[in-house]
């Protein structure tokens, strides 16, 4: 009679002995198809279509991935304007490339089910992008993605308008561009669609677009981006439910209105005419949390109301060298005391310089920033930006962080700080900052924080981190980073970072740190 240990002995030596058949199961193949899909979508296409010679399975498989993202094979690249390795001379792209590119595209949407995603890179003629968008509309596509590069001018594919499944579109134009079609064409259509991107669009014929983006067009537009807007200057946009609003390098813009309830990030760059006369800004939107206000020319007016939201700015004007209107600096304070609500800003591109432009702007008072605990600036940092400064500072009392990047600084205003300056009564810079203590005495008392990058050691950079240790009540710290592009000799440079270490402070917390 078997016992029970040689039971347990027996059945350990077959399982030791014998291999289960699942070890040679594909377990992968077994999987559902929206996993396999969802694996699918971390390779690029090419390898996507290899696998369906694998079995009958994976053939349809590959017949049924709904996104079809052929970005990845780079076509636009490929036919882009090449070079000759004999002559030199730039060709002209080999159409029937695209030509056939564009062939399998279509042929494989005829035998795929419904299209989610559909997104590619062509060279190619417009009687063959709009079959192609055509195929693609026809096969319910959500998600259209479009880069093309043509011959000419070409109209925007009117077979996207009127489609119920379109969600996002974006079309690109790398070379000449194109155009849209007649605003009451445009309005009537897109009613399903969340997200558009159009770059590069020619506008010249229609230089207006306060009609298109209004309460009644696109009911579901949660994402707009519109970049390179040739012949553009004049632009409304009030959609009922637009969240996320990006302009980008629309150089003609000379009017901008924005009146959206629901937008909460906006993002506007290299905009403006500098030269138009009359220029305009109006933003309204009680809910907007970010705002992106990068390299834009300065407006003649300015109206920003009920951004009682906002919670960071970043703000950065496109200065010429011809001296500012009265009407331009008047706009530059506007927009400042229009996003006074913010808890942090970052100020760039000659903003200290527009404040401290001219005496005029004396007569001009920003609006005070409560809210503020993030102050960072970007100037080239000289003694006639002082005034830009304090002003700034006394309009924000309860700043806690303070950081200064030193951009590039002229030589004339490179007053070197040495041993008998620190040993003199006091600077003019010192003199200036001591003038002005009891304007900023709120700011001296929440100030903890101060970042300088760029230090250069000089009169003007080291009268500011004197004044702040000597009035800065809770300072904690003070970080000097050196400019790496302003070499000093070491032994110099120790003498002032020892006589840093020497001045007074109000704070016996501040530590101060050199890099």
């Amino acid at each position: 009679m078997e016992t029970r240990s040689a039971k347990r002995k027996k059945k350990l030596h077959n399982s030791t002995t014998q291999t289960p058949e699942t070890d040679h199961e594909d377990r992968i193949s077994n999987l559902p198809d929206d996993i396999l899909h969802q694996i699918f979508s971390y390779l690029p296409i090419k390898s996507i279509a290899q696998t369906s010679v694998l079995s009958k399975r994976w053939k349809s498989l590959w017949y049924s991935f709904p996104d079809l993202d052929f970005t990845t094979v780079n076509t636009l690249a490929n036919a882009s304007i090449a070079t000759s390795s004999k002559t030199g001379k730039r060709s002209r792209p080999h159409a029937p490339k695209g030509s056939e590119y564009v062939d399998q595209i279509s042929s494989l949407l005829d035998k795929h089910s419904d299209i989610r995603v559909l997104k590619f890179r062509a060279f190619l003629s417009f009687s063959r992008l709009t079959c192609l968008i055509r195929h693609a509309v026809k096969h319910n596509v959500q998600e259209l993605d479009v880069e093309v590069s043509t011959r000419d001018y070409f109209n925007f594919p009117r077979s996207v308008i009127n489609s119920d499944t379109l969600k996002s579109l974006r079309l690109k134009s790398w070379h000449p561009g194109f155009r849209l079609p007649p605003l009451e064409i445009m309005k009537d259509g897109f009613r399903s669609l969340c997200k558009l991107t159009l770059s590069r669009p020619v506008l010249h014929d229609q230089p207006s677009l306060v009609d298109l983006f209004t309460n009644s067009s696109f009911p579901l537009l949660k994402k707009l981006h519109l970049e390179a807007c040739f012949g553009l200057k004049h632009l409304r946009v009030e959609c009922p439910v637009l969240e996320d609003l990006c302009l980008e390098s629309c150089f003609q813009l000379q009017d901008l209105e924005i009146s959206v309830r629901k937008l909460e990030r906006l993002r506007v760059s290299s905009c403006f005419d500098s030269f138009c006369f009359g220029s305009r800004v109006r933003i309204e939107a009680p809910k907007l949390e970010s705002m992106v206000w990068s390299c834009n020319a300065v407006t003649e007016e300015c109206v920003l109301m009920n951004l009682t939201s906002l919670h960071e700015a970043f703000v950065g004007f496109f200065l010429l060298q011809e001296n500012l209107s009265e009407a331009k600096i008047l706009s530059v304070s506007n927009f400042l005391t229009g996003i006074s609500c913010c808890h942090s800003l970052t100020l760039e591109n000659h903003c200290i310089e527009i404040l401290c432009k001219s005496n005029r702007f004396a007569g001009i008072s920003l609006g005070p920033f409560y809210k503020l605990n993030s102050l960072e600036l970007s100037t080239g940092f000289n003694k006639h930006n002082n005034p830009g400064l304090a002003s700034l500072f006394r309009s924000s009392p309860n700043v806690h962080t303070l950081i200064i990047k030193i951009t590039s600084v002229r030589k004339a205003e490179q007053r070197q700080w040495n041993k008998d300056l620190w040993q003199s009564p006091s600077s003019g810079e010192e003199r200036y900052w001591e003038s002005q203590t009891q304007y900023l005495q709120s700011f001296l008392r929440h100030l903890k924080v101060v970042k300088i990058h760029g230090f250069i050691e000089c009169e003007n950079d080291v009268s500011l981190v004197k004044y702040l240790l000597k009035h800065g009540k809770v300072l904690q710290e003070v970080f000097l980073g050196t400019s790496l592009s302003k070499p000093r000799d070491s032994l110099l440079r120790e003498k002032i970072r020892s006589q840093i270490m020497g001045f007074s402070r109000a704070s016996s917390n501040a530590n101060i740190v050199f890099q």
